[in-house]
């Protein structure tokens, strides 16, 4: 069971898109307002991913459903098979997986347009596990927009790029000579992601941090904007965090690459 919860000071509007091979959930999509919550069964060894489209409304000319992120392409509240236009932040499950284990992650890699939390409501660690990454949270509670390099902000501010979708280089998209694990290494720009959000996937081959297990068949709830107020549809950041991240930004975007930028900093000091 999956339960979508939606603590923006904004409507959204959820989408679904079932893996080739799997059965479908009873919905591809539906719009949350702001407080509101809905509960999706999941048949058993369902795959997918989730998202939150933002900023959605009729075109008065086509009477279609069109989104400012996040957009499937429908005209619809339902998604009707169709996956999220980056960027936008992805919740991505398999159920009952390899040795009958859920793994599930959320993903920047395809940019970010709203803060998403996934939490098991139950469920048990694999094999009496005790890692971070076992039956944990998952996710990015931080606001990147307001934090987003200047080259990867998108639709004015209301999303931030992926610097594959930005630059399209295969150093950025683990592409071609860097399609492994070996040669595809993080960049500042997927480092300035994994600052802000540690328990999220920052670039493709970020898997021993980002991706969560649980056995046992547990209930997930899955929350956008879980650090809301009703006043602010996301995380407030406090200004000297803020400061300092955007410092960081500055220093690992400065240096050459393959230049740690803590090591630096520390040897300055």
């Amino acid at each position: 069971m999956f339960t979508f919860v939606n603590r923006c000071a904004d409507t959204v509007w959820p989408g679904v898109l079932s893996n080739a091979g799997t059965a479908r959930l009873g919905t591809t999509g539906f719009e949350l307002p702001p407080g509101a919550s809905r509960a999706v069964p999941a048949p058993s060894a369902w795959s997918g991913r989730l998202w939150a489209r933002t900023g959605c409304a009729q075109d008065g000319a086509t009477g279609r459903l069109v989104c400012a992120t996040g957009d499937c392409g429908s005209g619809t509240a339902e998604c009707a098979g169709a996956g999220a236009a980056p960027p936008a932040t992805l919740a991505e499950f398999t159920l009952d997986g390899t040795g009958g284990l859920d793994f599930y992650d959320v993903s920047l890699v395809d940019g970010y347009n709203l803060p998403v939390l996934v939490e098991p409501s139950s469920g048990e660690r694999p094999g009496g596990a005790s890692s971070a990454g076992s039956c944990a949270s998952a996710g990015c509670a931080a606001d990147l927009n307001a934090m987003c390099p200047a080259e990867l902000r998108s639709g004015g501010g209301a999303a931030c790029r992926s610097a594959c979708d930005a630059f399209g280089r295969p150093e950025y998209c683990c592409s071609g000579a860097y399609a492994n694990p070996g040669t595809c290494r993080p960049t500042s720009y997927s480092q300035v992601f994994k600052m802000a959000c540690p328990r999220s996937y920052s670039y493709a081959f970020d898997d021993p941090t980002s991706t969560f297990t649980c056995a046992g068949g547990p209930d997930y709830t899955v929350t956008f904007c879980p650090g809301a107020t009703p006043r602010s549809a996301s995380l407030s950041v406090p200004a000297l965090l803020h400061l300092t991240f955007q410092v960081w930004i500055w220093l690992v975007l400065a240096l050459p690459r393959g230049v740690d930028p803590l090591k630096r900093l520390v040897s300055s000091v």
